[in-house]
C-alpha cells in the first residue's frame, strides 16, 4: 500500500468523504504553507492569518462528508480569499489591508474585481442616484471624475464652499448608509 502522502488530491477528498482524519491531515499538511503565504501577503497579520486558516480547515472537516469538490487547492485559496475579506470587512485589519492594497496593484486588482468590492460599486452608484440632482453630479464629478472643488465650482457655476458641503453631507450620509462596510467605503472615497 503506498504512503498517504502520495495520494492524489481526489484520493484524499474520497477517504476525507468518510471521515479519514489521516487524509484530513494530510491535506492540511499539504496545503497549510501555501493558504498561509498566500494570507499573510494580503493580510500581513499572524494572528489574522491563523484564524482564517483555522476556520477554513474546521469548516473543511465538518463538513467532509457533503463537500463536493473537484479541485482542492483552488477550492482552498478562494475559501481562504472569501474569509479574508470577512475579516477586512469586520474591521480587523482594515486601515492595515487597504494601505497594502493602495500599495499594490497585483493585489488591488483582485480587489477591484472582487464580488463585494463590485456590489459595493453598485451600492454607491445607487446612492448616487438617490441624491438630489445637483448633489449627485457634485458627488460624481469629484468621485468618478477627480476633479477637484475648485474644478467642480467652475464647471457648475458654484462657489467652491457650496462645492465642499455637498461633498461632505453626501459622504456622511453614504457613510451612515453603509456603515457595517465604512473600511471599503474608506477605501473607494
Amino acid at each position: 500500500m503506498q504512503p498517504i502522502e502520495t495520494y492524489t488530491d481526489n484520493q484524499l477528498l474520497q477517504l476525507l468523504n468518510n471521515g479519514d482524519e489521516n487524509a484530513f491531515t494530510t491535506i492540511y499538511r499539504r496545503y497549510w504553507d501555501t493558504l498561509y503565504s498566500n494570507a499573510f501577503h494580503i493580510l500581513e497579520d499572524d494572528a489574522a492569518c491563523l484564524d482564517v486558516l483555522q476556520e477554513v480547515f474546521v469548516w473543511l472537516w465538518e463538513n467532509r462528508k457533503t463537500v463536493s469538490v473537484t479541485s482542492l487547492k483552488p477550492y482552498l485559496c478562494t475559501a481562504v480569499k472569501f474569509k479574508m475579506l470577512n475579516v477586512i470587512r469586520r474591521g480587523k485589519i482594515c486601515n492595515a489591508a487597504i494601505q497594502h492594497y493602495k500599495s499594490s496593484g497585483a493585489s488591488f486588482s483582485y480587489v477591484e474585481n472582487s464580488i463585494e468590492v463590485k456590489e459595493l460599486k453598485m451600492m454607491i452608484d445607487r446612492f448616487i442616484e438617490s441624491l438630489p440632482e445637483q448633489a449627485g453630479k457634485i458627488f460624481q464629478l469629484s468621485r468618478n471624475e477627480q476633479l477637484s472643488h475648485r474644478e467642480i465650482a467652475h464647471r457648475l457655476n458654484l462657489s467652491e464652499k457650496t462645492v465642499r458641503n455637498q461633498i461632505n453631507g453626501s459622504l456622511k450620509k453614504l457613510k451612515a448608509t453603509l456603515g457595517h462596510l465604512s473600511c471599503w467605503t474608506n477605501f473607494f472615497l
